[in-house]
């Protein structure tokens, strides 16, 4: 037992020192090798190439008996290692000359005014066919290894916080062959000038170039982008479309903004959004082919034939070349429908305006102050006008009365009350029996509902003075007490003058 041990541990012994030694014989190694991977190679092949014929000789030779199983095996490890020392350099210098390169980044728009993005990728590995000659690789094994195909390219569009900005989010292609090109066409999610094209491939290699998307000039056009293509606004009030303006064109860099389809009545200029000047053409230029703008409308204080309260009113607004501005001067009073904008190949954005209107409560009162008797009542009309631009409903007063007032409201509520109708409100006020002398205010709140929106008008404060209660009898007895007290004194003065 303790004689076989012996003998397995001798057995490694020679094993392992005929692996040092095969590597010794077999490979030459360069540190270099790994910083010219083509010159690597080619040292890898010839070393591969004479282990082969090495290995055949030695074996001729123990075929004849000539050299022992020893040297044999010592030939067929140095040409193993050879061999793999030759494929890894292979693999490797394969795995280093894939390069997938974007050619074409071209940004549209499609019919649907969606944001699109035709990208173009291409195989350009370099070295192929070069290092194919130089170190003279067989066929079957080159076109085995398939040099000239990347396999399984992983590509997403990204913006700059790296958040995948495209649909499908990620594209894959099985395969890209050398010299070849693909193109997959990516919907923006986020309409940018500049994104970040992510490419994974081969074994894990990736690339992110940052590009600037390329604009497709052969639509010759200004193409509009709106998050606010639609308002509801007030009459009376103004409103303003925002807008982004891009640039599809070769030919022209200078345009005018034009509206189209909107009445008279209301009235609009462009805008800067910066610096609110006043805007009618653009240039673009080289380097800002992206613009902002703003439509400015103001609508009348009264709705009219053309413009209706929740009318929806669509009109268009667009884009014209300085070279084709008469085209659409000569027909300031036409209809356009977009089927003929799209046919004149111009830049146009669809918009839709909605007429609100708001009631507004207007309250007139002839006279707020009065003075009276304890014992008597005023009447105190009013009268209620809508000066707004819609009907009102459920017209209310309410009254803040001094304590133990009465007051009667003729009538208590207008159901309604139409564009510039107005109404009399009668209200009746009666001070209690014991009240004392002196001023009081009644203050009237009047409320309506303008659709099922709260309107408020001016309050208003009436003020009355009660006057403290005569004595007639008292008052009666004084005055015959002054005229008799007259009379005597005149008949006195008169028998005086007769003495």
């Amino acid at each position: 037992m303790k004689n076989n041990s012996i003998k397995i541990l001798l057995l490694l012994i020679l094993c392992f020192s005929l692996e040092l030694f095969a590597q010794s014989v077999g490979s030459y190694y360069n540190p270099k090798d790994d910083q010219y991977r083509l010159l690597g190679l080619k040292r890898a092949k010839e070393i591969y190439d004479s282990a082969d014929a090495e290995f055949k000789r030695q074996e001729t030779l123990f075929n004849k008996q000539l050299i022992s199983t020893r040297e044999l095996e010592t030939a067929r490890m140095s040409f193993i290692d050879a061999e793999v020392n030759y494929y890894q350099a292979l693999l490797a210098l394969l795995f280093e000359q894939q390069y997938v390169s974007v050619q074409k980044a071209m940004k549209y728009q499609d019919a649907n005014g969606r944001i699109h993005v035709k990208l173009t990728l291409a195989n350009s590995s370099g070295g192929g066919g070069e290092f194919k000659k130089l170190i003279n690789i067989d066929d079957e094994l080159f076109r085995s290894l398939q040099p000239d195909v990347v396999n399984d390219v992983y590509v997403s569009l990204l913006n700059d916080d790296n958040a995948i900005i495209s649909l499908p989010y990620e594209a894959k292609l099985e395969q890209i062959f050398y010299g070849k090109q693909v193109t997959i066409d990516f919907l923006l999610l986020q309409d940018l000038d500049a994104i970040t094209v992510n490419i994974i491939y081969g074994s894990g290699t990736m690339r992110a170039p940052k590009i600037f998307l390329q604009k497709d000039v052969t639509e010759d056009k200004v193409v509009f982008q709106s998050d606010q293509f639609s308002q509801e606004v007030d009459l009376g009030s103004s409103a303003t479309y925002r807008m982004t303006l891009e640039l599809f064109s070769g030919l022209n860099d200078t345009y005018q903004l034009e509206v189209l389809n909107l009445p008279r009545q209301i009235t609009h200029y462009f805008v800067d959004p910066q610096t609110q000047a006043r805007l009618s053409q653009f240039k673009f230029t080289e380097s800002s082919q992206t613009r902002n703008a703003g439509l400015q409308v103001f609508l009348p204080d009264r709705p009219t034939d053309q413009v209706k309260i929740e009318d929806p009113i669509t009109f268009f607004i667009i884009a014209i070349p300085y070279d084709r501005l008469d085209l659409f001067k000569k027909s300031e009073d036409k209809i356009w429908t977009e089927k003929e904008l799209q046919n004149k190949k111009i830049g146009y954005l669809k918009m839709e305006l909605i007429p609100r209107g708001l009631g507004e409560i207007l309250v007139k009162a002839p006279q707020l102050y009065f003075s009276i008797l304890s014992s008597e009542s005023i009447n105190v009309p009013i009268t209620v006008v809508n000066e707004g631009s819609r009907r009102l409903d459920n017209v209310e007063f309410k009254v803040d009365l001094p304590l133990n007032w009465i007051r009667e409201t003729t009538p208590n509520i207008i159901s309604s009350l139409s564009i510039r109708e107005e109404k009399i409100v009668n209200f009746s006020f009666t001070p209690p029996e014991d009240i004392q002398p002196g001023k009081y205010e009644i203050r009237i709140r009047t409320t309506s509902l303008s659709d099922n929106q709260m309107v408020k008008a001016e309050d208003k404060t009436i003020t009355i003075e009660i006057k403290p209660e005569v004595n007639l009898f008292g008052t009666l007895l004084l005055v015959l007490f002054i005229v008799g007290l007259v009379a005597g004194i005149v008949i006195f003065g008169i028998k005086l003058m007769k003495k």
